[in-house]
C-alpha cells in the first residue's frame, strides 16, 4: 500500500462509533491505533477493524476528503467512502 499515495480510512470502534483518518500505510496506522499510539480519539474508543479506505494522490486531497467525511452523519460515512470518484 505504500506507493506514495495517501489513503482516507474509516475505522469501527468498540463502542460502535467511527473514526476517519489519513495515512500512507493504513495497516501500520491501524496497528498504531490498536497499540494505543494513534489518535486521542482511538485511545478512548479502541478500534475493532478497518471498514474501508480510498486512495488520494496527495496529502492535501486526503485531508480534504477527511474533512468532508467528518461532516457527514454517521449513517452516510461508509456509503461515501465506498462511492468511487468523489
Amino acid at each position: 500500500m505504500g506507493n506514495g499515495a495517501w489513503f482516507l480510512y474509516l475505522l469501527e470502534c468498540r463502542d460502535g462509533s467511527y473514526y476517519a483518518g489519513i495515512s500512507t500505510d493504513v495497516q501500520a496506522r491501524f496497528q498504531a491505533h490498536l497499540a494505543g499510539k494513534g489518535a486521542r480519539y482511538t485511545r478512548a474508543h479502541p478500534p475493532l477493524r478497518v471498514l474501508g479506505m480510498r486512495p488520494y494522490a496527495d496529502r492535501a486531497a486526503a485531508s480534504r476528503a477527511e474533512w468532508q467525511i467528518k461532516q457527514l452523519p454517521r449513517q452516510h460515512k461508509l456509503a461515501w467512502l465506498e462511492r468511487a470518484g468523489d
